[in-house]
């Protein structure tokens, strides 16, 4: 089989995963990059770019199903900017945070995978110092690593009871939409990587998207985009520790 088309087929994939519960899939393309010997820079450039069309296509399409709601989105949202804007400009040993961003996913995954109550449950309101302080370290470690920061705010969105599963998808899909924008804006202070391949992996992961989030927001169950979520938790929990 054609390296090419094999790397656009393993994002094509990834996109449509992730995208069915309202994330770009940064996370996932970083892994498939890595396994394909993809230099980092070029990784973390591409993942960011990518994520922002695959994270517009989750967006439109659970918005368009009426599951957005803002106040889930700005106490995070105002910190986790221009935290992820000082994070994409360092250059730090990302081992200890892969770590400790490794553990909190399996747990994540863990409790969602084996039901973390339902979507009929009462749902609380998010105090704002947590999202004002969760933001700043969401945002910070998603500039660092090079992703929009949903594999992070989704589970606590749901661990914490704030949201409903669509409802942390569409917030979500937002949320790493802007923080991959000035995430790129950040890595474009020091020199943006880019491959000439890139725009056929944007079209790629794009009809990717579409394709998955519209599955995400119409045709699959609560219990199946957890099972979704749960498996991509554990996909990532993967790759930071074993690339």
């Amino acid at each position: 089989m054609n390296y090419d088309f094999l790397l656009v087929a393993c994002l094509m994939v990834v996109a449509f995963l992730y995208s069915s519960v309202g994330h770009g899939g940064a996370s996932g393309y970083l892994a498939i990059m890595a396994l394909f010997g993809i230099q980092p820079d070029l990784m973390k450039s591409s993942a960011l770019v990518l994520n922002l069309f695959v994270a517009g296509a989750a967006f439109y399409s659970f918005y368009r199903q009426g599951y957005f709601r803002w106040k889930l989105l700005w106490p995070f949202l105002i910190t986790s900017m221009p935290a992820a804007f000082l994070g994409a400009r360092f250059h730090l040993d990302p081992v200890v945070y892969k770590t400790l961003l490794g553990l909190f996913l399996l747990f994540a995954a863990l409790r969602l995978f084996f039901r973390l109550g339902s979507d009929s449950d009462e749902l609380c309101e998010i105090p704002l110092w947590f999202g004002l302080i969760t933001g700043l370290l969401i945002g910070f470690l998603s500039g660092l690593i090079g992703i929009g920061g949903g594999i992070l705010l989704t589970p606590i969105l749901l661990l914490g009871r704030f949201a409903r599963v669509r409802e942390a998808s569409a917030v979500s899909a937002l949320f790493i939409l802007l923080n991959s924008s000035t995430g790129i804006a950040g890595l474009a202070t020091k020199g943006l990587h880019i491959t000439t391949e890139l725009t056929v992996w944007i079209a790629a992961t794009f009809i990717a998207g579409m394709l998955g989030s519209f599955s995400g927001s119409h045709h699959f169950s609560d219990s199946g985009l957890r099972k979704v979520l749960s498996f991509i938790l554990l996909f990532a929990t993967l790759k930071l520790f074993l690339i």
